[in-house]
């Protein structure tokens, strides 16, 4: 077994810098599970489960940026995320809106969210990450909003990856 490390993402404080290179293992195991997804296997559903894999990364960007912008950054929406998230990710009765796109228009979505998130990590100190947004029972840490971007793309990687063993 080859040795494991975290080293932090160079150009950042080093506890910001770990939580960065969190974030690119976790983006990057996706990516990996992804490599040979083909058209139909990114838009199939299953009776068990509704949301095709293109549905869920689509969600697993919109919900990124959405922590990135309303509350780690507490800003509007840049113009820009209007026109890669035409489609809101949930409809009127909550559940998932399914989205089709091709496989191509997913990953860059996916990529341009994760630049806004580690454009707002450059303006971190370490220290910073024990702030707290927000105040009494809407508190919520930065680092806690780091930590569960990961567990939210992690838990969405393993569904995905559900439905493609379930779809051959």
């Amino acid at each position: 077994m080859r040795p494991r490390h975290l080293e932090p993402a160079p150009g950042y404080p080093p506890l910001v810098g770990r939580f960065v290179a969190m974030t690119k293992d976790a983006r990057s195991r996706l990516l990996r599970d992804l490599a040979d997804l083909t058209p139909d296997e990114l838009d199939a559903t299953l009776p068990w489960a509704p949301n095709s894999v293109g549905t869920l990364l689509y969600h697993i960007a919109a919900i990124e940026l959405d922590w990135v912008y309303a509350d780690l950054l507490l800003e509007e929406f840049p113009e820009a995320a209007f026109e890669w998230f035409p489609v809101d990710v949930r409809d009127d009765g909550g559940t998932l809106s399914p989205v089709v796109d091709t496989p191509t228009h997913h990953f860059e979505r996916l990529a341009w969210v994760r630049e806004r998130l580690l454009e707002a990590l450059g303006t971190l100190e370490d220290n910073d990450l024990d702030l707290s947004r927000h105040e009494g029972e809407e508190s919520v840490g930065v680092s806690w909003i780091l930590h569960h971007l990961m567990q939210h793309e992690a838990e969405h990687r393993g569904q995905i990856g559900e439905l493609r063993a379930a779809l051959g």
